[in-house]
């Protein structure tokens, strides 16, 4: 007889040579989670393995043979998750004051397909980790008149919003997989967060914040910096407003 896991929360978390960043936030979640809690780590690229049995946690590893992006990394991911609600969680977040519980509680209602928390960097600052559809119009604003308004303001209760980013969503794990995770084959990196919260907008499953908790975040705005990156997300962009 297979014994039944009572993990609650599967944790998925790729490192792109950030090992560094990934045990603060290990850390951070070692301090607050016990029992009902796994990490599925996947190493990107090729780094110095890390020491695993010095958290309270289990971790899975998972190793890539060649980069995958980041919908795929998450996806295969989600088919080693044992837990009935699956996060995908960036590696450069810290975590401390994060509460799981107030972002299951949403996700149990049936019309809710994924909750984020409240995203702020360093400073203490919200972050703008939840916006509108992008629209051209919406593009336009934002780049060409530097229209940098939030989409939402959050008061003290779960707020439905069209999207969030994908620095921590959690799922449902059987709605997730139901949906097939993140759409990896038109989306290398950049906007397969948008896509997932519009097919579950369309099966009429709600995408919401849990302004109660949040995670701590420092965006690195590569596509600011780095060619490589400017073009995928450019590539997605352009696939998700046309449909390609």
């Amino acid at each position: 007889m297979i014994k039944k896991s009572n993990l609650i929360y599967s944790l998925s978390i790729v490192s792109h040579g950030q090992m560094k960043l990934i045990n603060n936030l290990l850390s951070d979640l070692d301090q607050i989670y016990k029992n009902d809690f796994e990490i599925i780590l996947t190493l990107n690229i090729p780094e110095e393995l890390p020491i695993l049995d010095k958290y309270c946690f289990p971790i899975r590893l998972l190793i890539n043979e060649r980069p995958l992006g980041f919908g795929a990394n998450h996806n295969i991911a989600s088919t080693y998750a044992r837990g009935d609600y699956f996060a995908v969680v960036n590696p450069d977040l810290r975590a401390i004051d994060l509460v799981l519980n107030d972002l299951r509680l949403v996700c149990e209602h049936p019309s809710v397909g994924v909750c984020a928390p409240l995203v702020r960097n360093s400073q203490g600052g919200l972050e703008d980790s939840a916006r509108y559809f992008p629209s051209f119009s919406r593009l336009f604003s934002k780049i060409i008149l530097n229209n940098k308004n939030f989409s939402y303001r959050f008061e003290a209760i779960p707020a439905p919003v069209d999207w969030v980013a994908g620095m921590f969503m959690l799922f449902k794990r059987q709605t997730f997989q139901a949906i097939g995770g993140f759409d990896d084959r038109r989306f290398f990196m950049y906007y397969e967060d948008v896509d997932i919260c519009h097919r579950l907008s369309g099966l009429g499953l709600g995408v919401f914040v849990q302004p109660s908790t949040f995670v701590v975040h420092d965006a690195q705005r590569a596509s600011h910096r780095d060619l490589k990156h400017f073009y995928w997300h450019f590539i997605s962009m352009l696939r998700y407003l046309t449909g390609i």
